[in-house]
């Protein structure tokens, strides 16, 4: 094709994305607020669910003016609404529950939907997202763990894009773009080892919350930085994987990669491996997921560029699954399917609570889950809410194995 046939710039029309932020309190929601913030001829906030942080909501309200805004409880969204008014603002409509997040995220408005609310509590709008046609941006591993068949058959027959904002699995989607999927032979999902990749193991039993906090490489919330300790959130990780890529759990491979500066990789059938290499910031996946199928120029002021000089070092080791159990357990629950996968995601939530309130300890996190995936059977969920159900009871399974095993050990 000759330049002359190629469309101009000036020729393109921009479409304006409307989002809802599922989420929108967290660090996933304000980096997407701050890409907002940069690009306001490209995104518009249409609708925001913010969970408990009514502070935050409220300056959202005011800086965003957003059609709907949900909170987690009826009392916070009355709290908000006499806020709102104090400020002479009462167009904004304030619902709160999953049935408020359903309505942000289901707004006729919205054509794409930030789904970041951590943990189940966001499933049920994200499901709803997709079968009205939305396209998902998803940071919340937890719908696919727990929910990927699913949510996959959904987007599936609704014609729905799945953009994953993890960082891993957008390196994963960003170099698929460089082969067909008939010709990827594995994936390589990047993990920094967190805070105790050296620690004898011994000291294992010993380790505080204080201390499986303080993640070398990311700033998260307390459940996910845990996660990453044990090794659990790169357990997710892989059945997200498996699912969004339509991978058998053979087929996603981990990597442990301190230096966090390849999030992904991508190998072929003919040997070629293809990397994604970025600076940490998840504004980058953030906005990819927003812009995709193009490509958006960002500033100097972004602070994305890439100092290429810290490619001097890129170490590789494989993970031991003895120092971290909860990434074999991940891979076992995959492979076994049914209620596995929400099983795992529910004892884990459980004990990790457990552990950050003392109540057991560290390696009681691995331990606890690995006694619920043995009391789990049953086939695979055909609905939501029997997701939800399965949900319900692996966490009372948690909590009696908790009860059970570590009370006592405690006397």
């Amino acid at each position: 094709m000759t330049s002359q046939h190629l469309p101009s710039n000036s020729a393109k029309i921009k479409l304006v994305k409307k989002l809802a932020i599922l989420g929108s309190t967290g660090s996933i929601g304000n980096s997407t607020l701050s890409i907002c913030e940069s690009f306001p001829d490209r995104y518009q906030v249409i609708s925001l669910a913010a969970g408990n942080n009514i502070d935050a909501a409220f300056a959202q309200c005011l800086r965003w003016r957003p059609k709907v805004i949900s909170l987690a409880t009826e009392s916070l969204a009355e709290s908000l609404i006499s806020r709102l008014k104090a400020e002479g603002i009462t167009n904004i409509e304030v619902v709160h529950g999953t049935a408020g997040s359903i309505r942000v995220a289901t707004l006729p408005e919205v054509n794409f939907v930030v789904s970041a609310i951590v943990g189940v509590a966001g499933l049920e709008a994200t499901y709803a997202a997709v079968c009205a046609g939305k396209t998902i941006g998803l940071a919340n591993k937890e719908c696919l763990v727990a929910a990927g068949e699913l949510i996959i058959a959904a987007a599936k027959q609704h014609k729905v894009a799945l953009l994953p904002i993890d960082s891993e699995h957008n390196a994963v989607h960003q170099c698929m773009r460089g082969g067909a999927p008939a010709e990827v032979k594995q994936i390589w999902l990047t993990a920094s080892g967190g805070p105790f990749r050296n620690t004898p193991i011994a000291e294992f039993e010993h380790i505080t919350p204080q201390q499986a906090l303080k993640h070398p490489t990311w700033v998260m919330g307390q459940r996910i930085t845990i996660d990453s300790a044990t090794m659990m959130n790169k357990g997710f990780e892989v059945i997200e994987a498996c699912r969004l890529f339509n991978l058998p759990a053979k087929q996603v491979r981990t990597t442990i990669h301190p230096q966090s500066t390849v999030h992904s990789l991508v190998e072929f059938v003919d040997g070629s491996i293809l990397a994604q290499i970025s600076v940490t910031d998840m504004r980058l996946p953030i906005l990819y997921a927003l812009a995709y199928p193009e490509r958006v120029a960002v500033t100097e002021k972004e602070s994305l560029t890439f100092d290429l000089t810290t490619l001097s070092q890129l170490d590789f080791s494989p993970p031991d699954l003895t120092r971290f159990p909860c990434l074999r357990l991940a891979y076992e629950a995959v492979e076994a399917g049914g209620k596995a996968c929400i099983a795992l995601n529910a004892a884990d939530e459980i004990a990790v609570a457990a552990f950050l309130e003392g109540r057991i300890p560290f390696l009681g996190i691995p331990r606890t889950i690995e006694t619920v995936l043995q009391l789990t059977s049953g086939q695979s969920p055909a609905s939501i809410l029997d997701v939800l159900d399965a949900d319900l009871v692996a966490r009372a399974c948690a909590r009696e194995v908790i009860a059970r095993q570590f009370t006592v050990a405690r006397r």
